[in-house]
């Protein structure tokens, strides 16, 4: 006979919005999508501890032991559901609603009977779409555990439960530029509204990578190396990354690009593979275009492996500049083959950047075009702001335009930027671009750090920080940043400038008075840019070449008839 015990346990009830009718509509559609949405919402609840002891139809029904694990694993599914609802036709999305009660209940063998599931299923039975309700018993634990809005909806009468019950509502949405936070039913409601003017960001899985050892000892690298990269993508708002509870749900399966493209939604797919032999490790990755079944870039890097964490650090960071670069150049090429009036602000803002990136004045004034159209197709842009912001420094530092009108708009662009997200890092390292323009090296500094701070992988972060501390009398530290971020992106690939990088790390040397390595340095550059010359032929003078450093002044004097550079060299 099964013995019957009883405890206190923390239920968690959840099902689909409208199943019945998403199963008259298209039977075969509504399942296949229920799996893809059981596949992501099962291992969250395992992983916070959850054991599921029922499943019916469209309904899951877990137990916890504790009330603050069951709210955060709510809160992750819910917030996964939506960021794949978002991208879904509105026959593929798959809403669900939960309710979450904390009681004694009933377990007999690995079922678990009583008021308190039956309070959870009555909780979760009317449940405002793709959010979370809770009784008072779960919100007492979670109050200040937690960090998120929940209302007090007030005393309330639950079908066939006898008494009345006080009621809280939790929203697992999105927070809005004015700080409030909106309900994925009313987000959801915003973007079938304004469907059209929607960024369209690309969206990208990391799938698991292969272990060709085919042994366990390499399994941590392997995994730890994916997780690492999934990490790092989930703090660049520019891109959409699938989680990793999602992507690591392929592992070890046959995978069908194509079939996961159509079910997430993503336009990239990155795969790779490691193997390793003695102290060497070879690693692999590839990033594809899934629908086309096209390769978009592919590299391979070999390391000794004398320090694990070392090389899963560098490998990282090489992997995720690389990817973001080639993400943003295969969106520009998709943006570039769409008419001009149907681009999305996201595109928009792609076509600015290119143009930014020509160094010229015609590059400028089309850039500042695509920035405006970007804003107007969507005003809570904040990078359109920043980058807008960011031309106007480049138009006041070639001369292309009136700086003090220029400067004041690029103030104002910049604050709209960080009132819409002061946590864009793109918008700290405009604001450091700007106040080393200006000469404003504490102000420089505080928002290069925090550039820095939220956005350590990012090159062009990383040199101009580099740059600040030369500027600012600290040329050791500026140079090994500069040259960090060198390493990172030796081929200036998206939005770097190898060559004025390169110019900087000779400008660094030279204030430091490694004289050679400045030379060195000048033999890597492409272009030689005034400051490059001015660091070199400072440096030849230094050196007591002077033969050497007389055909490197005529060279630039050929190069640049109108910028003298007797001050900064003599």
């Amino acid at each position: 006979m099964t013995k019957t015990t009883r405890k206190l346990a923390t239920i968690l009830a959840a099902d689909v919005v409208g199943y019945s009718k998403l199963m008259d509509s298209n039977e075969e559609l509504t399942l296949k999508n229920l799996k893809i949405c059981r596949d992501i919402i099962d291992p969250i609840i395992t992983e916070f501890g959850g054991r599921i002891f029922h499943t019916a139809g469209d309904s899951v029904i877990a137990e916890f032991a504790s009330p603050v694990s069951s709210v955060e694993a709510a809160i992750e599914f819910q917030n996964f559901l939506y960021d794949r609802n978002s991208s879904m036709p509105d026959e593929s999305k798959i809403i669900f609603r939960v309710g979450i009660h904390l009681d004694d209940v009933i377990i007999e063998g690995d079922n678990v009977y009583g008021g308190g599931v039956n309070i959870a299923a009555r909780l979760e039975g009317i449940c405002e779409p793709g959010c979370i309700l809770v009784s008072k018993s779960v919100q007492e634990k979670i109050t200040k555990r937690i960090q998120l809005t929940i209302d007090n909806l007030g005393q309330s009468e639950l079908k066939n439960i006898d008494g009345k019950f006080e009621i809280f509502h939790i929203n697992p949405g999105l927070k809005s530029s004015e700080g409030e936070q909106e309900t994925h039913k009313e987000v959801q409601h915003k973007e079938v509204q304004h469907s059209e003017t929607k960024i369209s960001k690309p969206r990208i899985i990391v799938l698991p990578f292969r272990n060709l050892n085919n042994d366990d000892e390499n399994d941590y690298l392997v995994d730890g190396i994916v997780e690492d990269i999934i990490t790092e993508f989930s703090m660049i708002n520019s891109i959409e990354i699938i989680s990793r509870h999602t992507a690591f749900g392929f592992k070890g399966k046959d995978i069908d690009q194509k079939k996961i493209a159509e079910e997430l939604g993503v336009n990239f797919v990155a795969s790779g593979s490691i193997r390793s032999s003695g102290n060497r490790i070879r690693i692999s990755v590839e990033l594809t275009d899934p629908i086309k079944s096209n390769a978009i870039w592919s590299e391979r890097y070999d390391r000794m492996l004398e320090d694990v964490f070392e090389v899963q650090d560098e490998i990282v960071r090489k992997v995720v500049v690389a990817l973001v670069g080639e993400l943003e150049i295969a969106s520009l090429e998709r943006a570039k083959r769409k008419p001009t009036e149907n681009l999305s602000s996201y595109e928009f803002l792609l076509r600015g950047k290119e143009n930014h990136h020509k160094f010229s004045k015609e590059g400028v004034i089309s850039g500042l075009e695509m920035f405006e159209k970007s804003i107007e197709a969507d005003p809570n842009n904040a990078q359109a702001y920043a980058w807008e912001a960011c031309t106007l420094g480049q138009g006041m530092s070639g001369g292309y335009i009136d700086q003090d009108t220029a400067w004041e708009k690029c103030q104002n662009s910049l604050e709209k930027a960080m009132k819409i997200n002061p946590n864009d890092f793109e918008c700290h390292r405009m604001f450091c671009e700007i106040y080393k323009f200006l000469e404003d090296f504490e102000n420089a500094e505080i928002h290069g750090r925090k550039a820095y701070e939220l956005n350590p992988n990012d090159p062009r972060i990383v040199s101009g920080f580099g740059e600040y501390f030369v500027l600012a009398g600290d040329p050791e530290k500026g140079v090994d940043l500069l040259k960090t971020a060198y390493e990172l992106d030796p081929n200036g690939k998206g939005a770097s400038n190898t060559d004025k990088r390169l110019g900087d790390i000779m400008l660094g040397c030279y204030v430091m008075g490694d004289y050679q390595q400045c030379l060195e340095y000048s033999k890597k550059i492409g272009t030689m840019n005034p400051v490059a010359w001015a660091a070199k032929i400072a440096s030849l003078s230094a050196l007591k070449n002077l033969d050497e450093k007389e055909i490197e002044k005529k060279k630039f004097s050929g190069s640049y008839e109108n910028v003298s550079l007797d001050e900064k060299i003599e």
